[in-house]
């Protein structure tokens, strides 16, 4: 690029955001992070750049927080199922309201694109065949329930001037200074490492799409810098066709990158069974020269890393790198009350 854009990056103090941010800086933008800080106290490899920051909850958005700014990269969520699923007003207010709110203030402001993180989760479960952007959405949790509403109240802010686009990630792997150890590849390869066995909780067979967080930040850049004509108002499953997994294949991955770990199918009536795999072809044809790590490799790298950060059993077993448990501590302690917004005892 020949200038640095200015952009600004919500939650990127999150999982994804940190690692992101950081890239974006590098690639030649003026990043500007807004995040709360629930997980500031989650990390567990430094940061590789301190990005200037607005220190401020998503629901509290002024005007003068997005002036001057070519892009926003929304990024800010609460992530994942199981908290969306212990209150349903965090949520709407949270990963919808505040994702609306923050459009019409873009908007307002002049913005002239805006990146929204969304979910192939949107599909739920679909065990018929391949899920493209075109195949029904059958949300099946709260959490998202949130990705899909968000992209039709976007979709109404569409015009010349805004163009949003909305990026339908694979679950994301792979090494973060906010690490988090409640994804799947994640998860199984923390496992491996820090205890040596491998607990598949169902019977293997459910199929996910996962991609590396590096890949993740990349292809952000990839849409930021694309035509306007090429992704405006549209939305991509995140990925390749190559990253669709069996949870088995992914166990397997796991035990490969840890020498002497074993896998054990538990098969527990109680397991998660969605399924569902992508189709990647929109982007792989709108960005052909763009590749992806495959998996087998990225979980090899993720153990390497892991065991250099010197990550232990109580790491993977305790309350810092699994979102929900964390918050639930925070509340615990009364640093956060029940709207999950920061106490006077935690300032």
């Amino acid at each position: 690029m020949n200038e640095r854009r200015p952009i600004l990056v919500t939650g990127h103090r999150g999982y994804l955001g940190s690692v992101m941010a950081p890239y974006l800086f590098d690639h030649g933008y003026d990043v500007i992070g807004l995040d709360t800080g629930y997980f500031d106290d989650c990390t567990l490899v430094p940061d590789p750049v301190r990005i200037p920051a607005i220190d401020k909850d998503i629901r509290d958005l002024a005007p003068t927080d997005l002036r001057d700014l070519y892009a926003v990269i929304h990024l800010a969520a609460l992530s994942n199922d199981p908290i969306g699923n212990l209150d349903v007003g965090w949520t709407e207010a949270i990963n919808h309201d505040a994702t609306v709110r923050l459009a019409e203030l873009a908007c307002a402001a002049g913005v002239r694109r805006f990146l929204f993180s969304s979910s192939c989760i949107m599909y739920g479960m679909n065990e018929a065949g391949v899920v493209d952007e075109t195949s029904p959405l059958d949300p099946q949790t709260t959490y998202a329930r949130s990705k899909v509403r968000s992209e039709e109240a976007l979709r109404e802010f569409a015009t010349d001037e805004f163009s949003p686009t909305y990026v339908r990630n694979g679950t994301v792997y792979g090494i973060s200074p906010r690490m988090r150890f409640d994804t799947v590849l994640n998860d199984l390869v923390a496992q491996a490492l820090t205890t040596g066995r491998i607990e598949i909780h169902g019977d293997g067979a459910p199929w996910r799409p996962v991609i590396h967080v590096g890949d993740v930040a990349r292809s952000f850049q990839a849409y930021l810098e694309a035509p306007r004509e090429v992704v405006h108002d549209r939305a991509f499953n995140n990925g390749a066709d190559h990253l669709n997994h069996q949870v088995r294949e992914l166990a397997e991955f796991a035990a490969a990158a840890v020498p002497g770990a074993e896998v054990a199918v538990l098969d527990r009536a109680s397991a998660d069974r969605r399924t569902y795999r992508a189709s990647f072809a929109r982007f792989a044809e709108t960005f052909p020269d763009f590749t992806w790590q495959p998996a087998a490799d990225g979980a090899a790298q993720l153990a390497r890393e892991l065991e250099a950060a010197g990550v232990r059993a109580e790491d993977y077993t305790g309350d810092r790198y699994i979102r929900l448990r964390w918050l639930r501590r925070l509340m615990d302690e009364r640093k956060l009350d029940d709207d999950l917004r920061w106490t006077e005892e935690a300032a």
